[in-house]
């Protein structure tokens, strides 16, 4: 009975960590249903997107793209192995060690190579025929800014194109066959036939499919998730890609500028000479004090350091900047006029000293 609480308890300490990990159906932007063809495709494109070879730019640029070639790779060695695949969908990145199937990992270069090919880049290596890509589809998501701020996980409901069987044949894989005739004594003549097969005729219907949007922490306004083959089918060729666009709604306290947060606070023209105690709910729920026991001028802008946006994919966080606005009383009486002529006088001579 205990050696079953203990393995209960480890396995809830996986599940644990894995949140914090990575996806690698994110990082290789496909859905957890993807067969092993749409694993490889996606890798393919990845793979040649971030190739250290085919990146131009900075040191900083590359040593990036280093990293997530290394991270596309990885992923895909765990997705395509089925053994792998089961246990990280069930426990994550942890559960593979633990359990023994991270096995030996191939060098990136090497895994690449496999695919495709010992040539690499330019030189010898023949070209694939383009195949026809279905329609990109792009959702605009409505975001919360505290979606974008915390991360959160959306359900999204839509209309998806899938091609199912229908009655009859068609043609299908058709080419331009060159034929020779002919027409006389020592002349002939050559002309293009068009060669097609038979296929199974298929039709596109629209159904109701779920999608898991994960918004990560930091993402940027307008940041566009790619989902890879999850977009308009096209008969003999592959799906487009589907993209979800976060737009963020407007937020009632705070404004966002890149990884920064501006707010304005309102103070009483009391508070402003004689200092306050104020507390700022910040986006997460936590509080940020934002009192001063100093004179607040009107206008006054104050930075609290680390109290804005995390950082997308990054430890850092970026800055909080808050603007007091002071409120002046509408009117005084002749009494508290002279009170504050009395108070203000006094300070003024106290400067001077």
């Amino acid at each position: 009975m205990g050696q079953r609480r203990q393995l209960s308890l480890a396995l809830l300490f996986l599940l644990v960590l894995s949140a914090a990990a990575r996806d690698y159906y994110d990082i290789l932007q496909i859905s957890r249903h993807a067969d092993a063809a749409a694993i490889k495709r996606a890798y393919r494109k990845l793979a040649l997107k971030y190739h250290p070879d085919k990146v131009q730019g900075s040191e900083d640029e590359k040593q990036a793209a280093a990293k997530t070639f290394a991270e596309i790779g990885h992923a895909y060695e765990v997705l395509t192995d089925e053994k792998k695949r089961r246990i990280y969908d069930q426990y994550g990145e942890d559960g593979l060690k633990q359990f023994g199937g991270g096995g030996d990992a191939h060098q990136p270069d090497d895994l690449f190579s496999h695919i495709f090919g010992q040539f690499g880049f330019g030189r010898g290596q023949p070209e694939e025929p383009q195949t026809p890509k279905g329609d990109t589809v792009v959702i605009e998501l409505e975001v919360e800014l505290e979606d974008l701020y915390k991360g959160k996980r959306v359900t999204l409901v839509r209309d998806k194109g899938i091609i199912q069987p229908a009655a009859g044949t068609r043609k299908c894989n058709c080419q331009n066959r060159m034929t020779t005739r002919q027409i006389g004594p020592g002349m002939y003549q050559q002309f293009a036939t068009q060669v097609c097969e038979d296929c199974p005729n298929v039709k596109i219907v629209r159904e109701k499919e779920e999608i898991e949007v994960h918004i990560e922490p930091g993402m940027a306004s307008y940041h566009e998730i790619n989902f890879f083959e999850q977009g308009e089918p096209i008969v003999d060729g592959e799906p487009g890609d589907l993209v979800i666009r976060l737009i963020p709604r407007p937020h009632p306290t705070f404004e966002r500028r890149q990884s920064g947060l501006l707010t304005n606070v309102t103070i009483t023209l009391l508070e402003a000479l004689t200092g306050f105690e104020r507390e700022l709910e910040h986006l997460d729920g936590h509080k940020v004090q934002i009192g001063s026991s100093a004179i607040t001028r009107p206008g006054q802008v104050r930075w609290f350091k680390g109290e804005g946006m995390p950082i997308h994919d990054a430890v850092d966080r970026g800055d909080l900047w808050v603007t007091y606005q002071v409120v002046f009383p509408q009117t005084l009486s002749q009494k508290q006029q002279e009170q504050v002529k009395s108070v203000l006088q006094e300070a003024a001579w106290h400067d001077e000293l």
